[in-house]
């Protein structure tokens, strides 16, 4: 249950920011936001896979709470990034650039895990959470990438590997491209 809670209170506060973007009337560099739990059956298969004892579970298991940034531009990510490491609501532990250094796979965001303290009735306690931040076309490769694997759990040829690499190629370039778009519009309304 702790869980939901930090879930939850991490949403809102990262709605906050959009919303406070759009009080002042300028653009927010988050599109929004959504957040979940890890189900039990995938906490106990990566339990397994990663050798995490049950003792060890909060401590090593960084992604039982998950929040996901959709940006509408790359550039966002890294704006998103600076907001998150401004705060004082949350300790950075980790941060991981797959934006610039994609995986093999194609899959491309920015992922930090921090530690968020969270007031429960009987005290305050940290907990472990990862705040994936990345564009809509990101998100739209890494989810199909997603459904397709879990079908197959990862057992795909070289071919169709390959084929999902270059696709996520060809995402990040259409991100690319939409921003180089976005700042000529911009440097049109600058004259």
């Amino acid at each position: 249950m702790p869980y939901e809670y930090v879930v939850k209170e991490l949403k809102e506060k990262l709605r906050n920011i959009r919303d406070q973007y759009k009080d002042k009337s300028e653009t927010s560099p988050i599109e929004f936001v959504t957040g979940r739990v890890k189900p039990v059956d995938s906490i106990q298969e990566k339990m397994v896979r990663r050798n995490i004892s049950e003792e060890r579970l909060e401590n090593d298991m960084e992604d039982i709470a998950g929040v996901r940034v959709m940006c509408p531009f790359v550039e966002n990510i890294y704006e998103v990034v600076e907001l998150i490491r401004k705060r004082s609501d949350m300790r950075i532990i980790e941060e991981r650039d797959y934006v610039t250094n994609a995986k093999p796979s194609g899959y491309r965001s920015y992922h930090i895990v921090i530690k968020y303290p969270l007031e429960l009735i009987n005290g305050k306690k940290e907990f472990l959470a990862e705040i994936q931040i990345r564009t809509l076309a990101m998100n739209f490769w890494a989810t199909l990438e997603h459904s397709l694997n879990y079908k197959k759990n990862g057992n795909f040829t070289s071919d169709i590997e390959l084929e999902l690499e270059q696709m996520g190629q060809k995402v990040y370039a259409l991100d690319q491209e939409m921003s180089s778009i976005r700042n000529k519009i911009l440097n049109c309304k600058e004259k």
